[in-house]
């Protein structure tokens, strides 16, 4: 019962870990700059189309893909580390979460390949069309 107590109280604290950084941009004051860039990106879009176009669309959900893709890839990272912490000297377990961590890296310098690729094709639309 101690080591599920533990468990849950360490999970708690890496939760509240993580979390530091969205209290540190909670601030809602007008003056941030995120405010500011968000104005002006949004001033700048709104100017440039009114128009919702298929590369607009398809770039929603390359970025909201990508995003899915990291969530899951710290998810599995966190995932082996708890396995590999709780092996407690089993070897197979310790090789299970080598192999999660490799295959999560792996998925993930896929990822960041996709994304690359997309940005540059998107930054050459831009220049071959402006």
């Amino acid at each position: 019962m101690k080591k599920i107590i533990k468990k849950i109280y360490s999970l708690l604290g890496l939760l509240g870990f993580l979390a530091l950084p969205a209290a540190a941009l909670a601030d809602d004051s007008d003056n941030s700059p995120l405010t500011a860039l968000k104005q002006v990106t949004q001033n700048s879009y709104s100017q440039s189309t009114n128009q919702t176009t298929l590369a607009v669309i398809i770039g929603v959900v390359v970025r909201t893909v990508l995003s899915l893709l990291g969530i899951i890839f710290i998810i599995l990272i966190i995932y082996a580390g708890i396995i590999w912490m709780t092996a407690e000297g089993d070897e197979a377990k310790v090789e299970k979460a080598q192999k999660i961590m490799r295959n999560a890296i792996v998925g993930l310098i896929i990822t960041i390949g996709v994304y690359a690729i997309y940005a540059l094709m998107r930054g050459l639309s831009f220049t071959l069309a402006g």
